[in-house]
């Protein structure tokens, strides 16, 4: 089973997202971490505005940095964009499908879009987001699928991952919602695999304050050829 695993996950990406501590963002750099998560949602206890300037993030040498917003407004989410010299924009709210055009109109060409389906027990839920932006394919290049809560994220809880099997996902998509060192194997039960997968609480050792051995460890599990 290992064997099979590790061949499985040979070619997957991991997002560590909610960093708010700059030593720790340059050794995640330093271990070629694909993806670094900003988020910018001022309820969130990992706001990262709370702890790093926007020029700060800027400094950071990375071409994965990911600013998570929930119903921003598009003018502030191009001007983070912009003083954050960020590469991807997840929306991790309510965006329709004419916020994304707009978005992407405004946005520089280089600039991402990653666009957050929250799964909760009800499949035709799932289906019916997957339906309302099935038009925005040229404006989105990933999706990700996370576990729905009032907060938007950060549960540290898994959704029925058996769940994406019932489902036509047109897209690239990141896992996210609750992954640990104990529950990654499940992957291997999925039939259109994610490109990455998308980690948070189970890595910290406290809001924000990230585990840097475990998710070294991690890494090894993942990416083993």
């Amino acid at each position: 089973m290992q064997s099979k695993i590790s061949n499985l996950e040979s070619q997957i990406q991991l997002k560590v997202c909610g960093l708010i501590k700059l030593n720790q963002i340059q050794e995640l750099v330093a271990m070629d971490v694909d993806f670094l998560g900003f988020i910018f949602y001022e309820k969130s206890p990992r706001f990262v505005l709370n702890h790093l300037a926007l020029e700060q993030i800027a400094e950071v040498n990375h071409q994965g940095k990911v600013g998570v917003f929930v119903n921003e407004t598009i003018e502030d989410i191009i001007k983070i964009t912009g003083n954050a010299k960020l590469n991807y924009i997840q929306l991790h709210g309510d965006e329709d499908e004419n916020f994304i055009s707009e978005l992407k109109q405004k946005l520089p060409d280089l600039v991402k879009i990653i666009k957050v389906i929250r799964v909760g027990n009800d499949i035709s839920e799932v289906k019916k987001k997957l339906a309302e932006i099935s038009n925005l394919e040229y404006q989105i290049s990933n999706l990700l699928f996370d576990t729905d809560s009032k907060a938007f994220g950060g549960t540290g809880k898994s959704f029925d991952w058996s769940m994406l099997n019932e489902l036509e996902i047109p897209l690239p998509y990141f896992l996210s919602g609750g992954i640990s060192e104990d529950n990654f194997q499940q992957l291997t039960s999925l039939k259109q695999k994610p490109i990455a997968l998308d980690i948070n609480s189970k890595f910290e050792i406290e809001a924000g304050n990230k585990d840097l051995e475990k998710i070294k460890n991690f890494i090894t599990q993942i990416k083993s050829p």
